[in-house]
């Protein structure tokens, strides 16, 4: 019996012994691989990938998809994008450059060299245009040359004339003929008297010699060329000294060039020109500007640039048209900057380029304002702003704007920077105001044109369609109208704006825009309540701004829309019928302004 108590008590101690040993050695090991599990998931959750769209980099989702902005799909957010330096600069990866097309190239000097093209007609050289005129009074009694465009040669007959003076001259040289031994005298000024009518000295003796009057004398051309008019007709009487034909010598002739105010500081004395004549294909012909008019025509503001060229053949007529090229040169400079055309955006009175940056923590684009000089065809002269060497976008730059705009940075027509208007969150981001609400901007009047009033009053005729159709309660019909109010927008004529106006139009339209661009897509009519106060926020400013109408609006307001924030819209009429309820408080509400 002891012995027994002594077995079980040895095998109750085993047992004891060996729980023990098995709770430390498994139990602890449990422990240590649940606190294990726990790090590796917060891990995890700590490292979760963020999802991006290569276009909209605004875009923050925790998983894979299409973005809601444009639709494409979603790439995985580097670490390094947000290790931008500069809090301005606009970051973006290979795989968003190559999306967007974007190309950069180093910024290098060169010689400022322009091809100028210019537009101008064939013509006679003044100093070779004679007038042919008689030396003979009398009437035409025949003509050799009957029509323009002939060629004459000179010493060439051109036409006959009776002259009863000549008559009268030729009987006195036969009578001082007579008395010619005692009166030499007489006969030799008898003789004169016919030369002074450019008759020849054989001419005279040929008189002399037939012995009676010759009543038609020859007119003689006096160059050779083409007859361009033709000014008398058979039998016409004329004086002496009176022009009968116009003759151009057309060996050599002048080709006018127009040259505008804008090419002038190009254009200069000895330049090269290069041209061709549409009725000449094929063939090139070239000279040097020999002369450059000191006056513009107030009319057609141009200058006419001379150029001399031989005409073999007469292949150059006058009037032809001619189109030239001149390789003009500014005076070279130490620092003569050339960028591309495609790298350089304007808006109004500034003029912007995008600086790229490479960094460990990747490539990213900073926008800079520079100073343009001449344009030089497909690129500009940047007077200040850029030093040789830097690398800047030469295309894609308005991808590289627009992700600036919409990640809130600088940009071009947001210089300080600012949130991104989108019209409404896209993937649970923040909105900068309640239910995506446009900012409300300062408002100020801005005088605009007549023209610009009517541009603007389609806009009016939509939006009231938008509101009427909210007010009712009408799904389809708010969504119709608001998807033709962002077509009527569209269309507006952005000429009719002009300096201050066309800055607050492009700012209250792309407002506009944003806010309408998803109206298509929206399914609810909460969603296109929220879209009609974003607009008529848009609309009241802009109202405030142009006074656009020749009626009262009434600026109205719901104290319990957005949520209970308040909202306003526009009315052409004083009661109250509630867009943002409808039916259900269509009365709710009060007029908080009119704009007269």
């Amino acid at each position: 019996m002891n012995t027994n108590k002594k077995i079980v008590i040895v095998a109750l101690s085993t047992l004891a012994i060996g729980l023990l040993l098995g709770w430390l050695i498994f139990g602890g090991s449990s422990s240590e691989s649940k606190m294990d599990d726990e790090h590796q998931h917060t891990t995890e959750i700590a490292g979760e990938t963020v999802w991006t769209c290569s276009m909209h980099p605004q875009i923050r989702q925790s998983e894979p998809g299409d973005c809601p902005i444009c639709g494409m799909d979603l790439i995985p957010l580097e670490d390094d994008q947000n290790e931008v330096l500069d809090p301005m600069a606009v970051s973006m990866s290979p795989t968003a450059m190559q999306l967007a097309d974007i190309r950069t190239a180093a910024v290098g000097t060169m010689d400022p060299v322009k091809s100028v093209r210019l537009n101008g007609k064939v013509q006679e050289d003044e100093r070779l245009v004679f007038s042919q005129s008689s030396h003979i009074p009398g009437r035409i009694e025949k003509l050799m040359v009957n029509f323009t465009g002939e060629f004459v040669r000179k010493g060439q007959a051109i036409a006959y004339i009776y002259s009863p003076d000549l008559v009268t001259a030729q009987e006195e040289l036969f009578e001082a003929q007579k008395i010619k031994d005692t009166q030499p005298q007489l006969f030799n000024s008898a003789k004169e008297k016919l030369k002074n009518w450019k008759l020849s000295d054989s001419q005279v003796e040929q008189i002399l010699k037939v012995g009676t009057p010759k009543e038609e004398f020859a007119v003689q051309a006096d160059v050779s060329g083409y007859v361009t008019e033709k000014m008398v007709n058979l039998g016409d009487y004329i004086r002496k000294g009176e022009a009968i034909y116009e003759i151009a010598d057309l060996s050599k002739v002048w080709v006018l060039f127009d040259v505008y105010e804008s090419d002038m500081p190009w254009i200069k004395k000895g330049d090269k020109v290069n041209f061709t004549v549409a009725s000449l294909p094929g063939e090139t012909f070239e000279g040097k500007i020999t002369f450059l008019d000191p006056v513009i025509d107030p009319k057609t503001r141009v200058a006419k640039a001379r150029v001399e060229v031989p005409n073999k053949d007469n292949q150059l007529k006058p009037e032809m048209f001619a189109s030239g090229t001149v390789e003009a040169t500014l005076p070279k400079k130490s620092n003569n900057i050339v960028v591309p055309k495609t790298a350089v955006m304007w808006t109004g009175k500034r003029s912007v380029v995008y600086v790229k940056n490479t960094t460990s923590s990747g490539v990213s684009f900073m926008m800079r304002d520079v100073t343009l000089g001449p344009g030089l065809g497909d690129s500009f002269i940047v007077e200040s702003g850029l030093e040789e060497g830097e690398e800047i976008a030469v295309n894609g730059t308005f991808s590289i704007d627009a992700a600036a705009q919409l990640s809130g940075k600088a940009s071009m027509m947001n210089p300080e920077g600012g949130p991104a208007m989108t019209g409404h969150n896209h993937g649970g981001m923040d909105t900068p105001a309640s239910s995506g609400q446009v900012k409300k901007k300062e408002t100020k009047p801005v005088s605009i044109s007549q023209k610009a009033k009517e541009a603007l009053r389609p806009l009016y005729t939509e939006y009231l369609k938008f509101k009427d159709a909210l007010t009712a309660d009408e799904f389809d019909q708010a969504q119709k109208a608001a998807s033709d109010l962002k077509t009527t927008l569209d269309k507006v004529n952005m000429s009719a704006f002009t300096g201050e106006s066309h800055n607050a139009w492009m700012s209250y339209s792309s407002d506009l825009k944003n806010a309408l661009q998803h109206v298509q897509h929206l399914k609810t009519i909460a969603e296109l309540r929220t879209t009609f106060q974003q607009v008529s926020e848009g609309m009241i400013a802009m109202t405030k701004a142009f006074n656009p109408l020749d009626q009262t609006l009434y600026v109205q307001f719901c104290p319990m829309a957005d949520n209970n924030k308040g909202a306003n819209w526009l009315s052409t009429e004083e009661e109250i019928r509630n867009p943002y309820f409808g039916e259900s408080m269509l009365t709710c509400g009060e007029v908080e302004e009119n704009i007269k």
